[in-house]
């Protein structure tokens, strides 16, 4: 039977406004609403770029179940709720489907890393946790660990995990699994320079920072392709790389948060280790952004 998508189109990995007193739900809120207005496909709350691993337990359950329910039904709500902790992150998982998350997004383990075996048992016992689907996200960069081809064949046989969000920036061996999987698990981009390349072998969008300054014309390079309009999509994916390498200048989130508190949806305020954009990088990302039209 084939799965049904979570979505097609872009994801916006979205940032959490946060202050010195915690998350702020007001521009979170307003954030959510100018998303969705924008045109996105999706979000996702609480992943990366949502801070995610320095949000408190109470504050990450909270986030994603506001999420929910100021999205409405208007979107789906995509809830980051992956650990090292396996025991955690079902925790997570079944507390953001109990609250009406619409799927999970689930990262490879960090630190303690795995074996492939190990993997497909983790996983697996993620998506046995509720009747949600679960995106794998596999980005070796962060987590020191990857997920191979033949994991991801052995994964889509599981009936509850739908897609990947695949970072680990390796064509050959992205191309590699789409030949395994057909149409077993959706392959979403998880790098905003890969969307184009990625939907070329069956791709069906992008997990997206880029798309928290452009949602709407993040969604249409995905769009687009998928209409058949595959030099528009192109063009637009080159349009807008010197933004995109702007945005990841520095750790991810730290540009991303610059450049949404410039365009005056949050205050520039991140937790520690992450610490604000240098100079001369958030002049250049203040260069790109004036020249789309973004700022002044």
């Amino acid at each position: 039977m084939k799965k049904k998508s979570v979505f097609k189109g872009a994801a916006t990995a979205l940032i959490t406004p946060i202050t010195e007193e915690g998350i702020d739900y007001a521009a979170f809120g307003r954030l959510i609403d100018w998303q969705i207005e924008g045109g996105i496909d999706a979000l996702v709350i609480c992943g990366t770029t949502g801070e995610g691993s320095t949000l408190t337990d109470e504050e990450h359950r909270a986030a994603i179940k506001f999420a929910v329910e100021r999205a409405a039904g208007r979107v789906p709500i995509i809830a980051g709720t992956g650990s090292n902790d396996t025991a955690y992150a079902i925790e997570l998982t079944r507390f953001s489907a109990s609250v009406g998350a619409d799927a999970m997004l689930v990262v490879t383990p960090y630190y303690n890393k795995a074996t492939q075996k190990g993997l497909v048992r983790m996983f697996g016992d993620i998506a046995d946790s509720s009747d949600k689907p679960v995106i794998l996200y596999n980005v070796p960069s962060r987590t020191g660990v990857n997920i191979e081809p033949a994991t991801y064949l052995a994964l889509s046989e599981h009936p509850n995990i739908t897609g990947i969000k695949e970072a680990n920036g390796n064509i050959a061996k992205i191309v590699e699994t789409a030949s395994l999987v057909g149409d077993k698990l959706d392959i979403y981009s998880g790098n905003d320079d890969q969307i184009v390349p990625i939907m070329s072998v069956g791709g069906k969008g992008v997990i997206s920072v880029l798309s928290n300054l452009l949602p709407g014309e993040t969604s249409e390079i995905c769009h687009s392709y998928l209409r058949g309009e595959t030099a528009k999509s192109l063009s637009m994916q080159l349009r807008y790389l010197p933004l995109i390498n702007a945005l990841f200048s520095e750790v991810n989130p730290i540009p991303v948060k610059a450049a949404m508190a410039a365009m005056g949806f949050c205050k520039d305020y991140l937790r520690l280790p992450l610490t604000v954009m240098e100079d001369a990088h958030r002049a250049h990302l203040y260069d790109c952004m004036r020249k789309e039209g973004l700022i002044r």
